[in-house]
């Protein structure tokens, strides 16, 4: 019986990544995308309140499930505490994005820096790591880096403004971090602009959260 994984997405660039990646490693997997683009937005105004977010994105959740999902992905970092809460109401797991990357950070090194241009993945995200390395019993220094104006010059429609801010600040934090993680998904089409030496560094999400779906898959099957 062919399996069914929906995927919540907050914005395009993940809808235009993942479900391709995902299908390259389970190619008979079928797919449900469901995207809501007003998610970040409303979050940033709100200062991250994730309970104002919280009764739609359960209820996308269910739709999915409703369509045959046996698995889901949280593919949004800025809501990724939403799973575990609303896993336990629609009966099926729900995997977080960023999870996977978060263990192999901690496991990489201990100067760990974690890089965005949004306040409301920044701190989530960082959290996340922090939890992990307790969890995984390690010592790791964490360090939150916000690339200012970033965001600003990309919901302005200057892409390569967004970008070089953001390669020029990657390249300050890898001189300084072991391990340099990327807390938003859509971040990583800026790595190849970086010294081989730098991008030896740093972590995207997509190949850990695509291990995780293919291992989950595995298991439910």
């Amino acid at each position: 019986m062919t399996v069914t994984l929906g995927i919540i997405h907050t914005s395009v660039a993940t809808l235009d990544v993942f479900p391709g990646l995902i299908r390259a490693e389970a190619p008979e997997l079928r797919i449900i995308n469901i995207l809501d683009d007003s998610i970040l937005p409303e979050l940033r105004d709100n200062g991250g309140r994730l309970e104002a977010v919280l009764p739609r994105w359960a209820g996308y959740c269910r739709t999915a499930k409703d369509q045959g999902a046996r698995l889901l992905l949280n593919a949004c970092s800025s809501i990724g505490a939403l799973g575990a809460t609303v896993s336990s109401q629609v009966g099926i797991p729900i995997l977080r994005v960023d999870a996977g990357m978060a263990r192999a950070a901690v496991r990489r090194g201990r100067r760990i820096a974690v890089i965005a241009t949004l306040p409301t993945t920044l701190e989530p995200t960082t959290a996340l790591v922090e939890e992990t390395a307790r969890a995984e019993g390690v010592e790791a220094d964490v360090e939150a880096v916000l690339v200012e104006g970033a965001y600003d010059a990309l919901m302005a429609g200057d892409r390569d403004g967004h970008d070089r801010r953001l390669v020029d600040a990657l390249g300050e934090v890898a001189a300084r971090s072991d391990v340099v993680v990327l807390a938003q998904a859509s971040m990583a089409r800026v790595v190849p602009a970086l010294a081989e030496e730098e991008r030896g560094k740093v972590l995207a999400s997509p190949p850990f959260a695509v291990a995780d779906v293919v291992a989950a898959l595995a298991r439910i099957s």
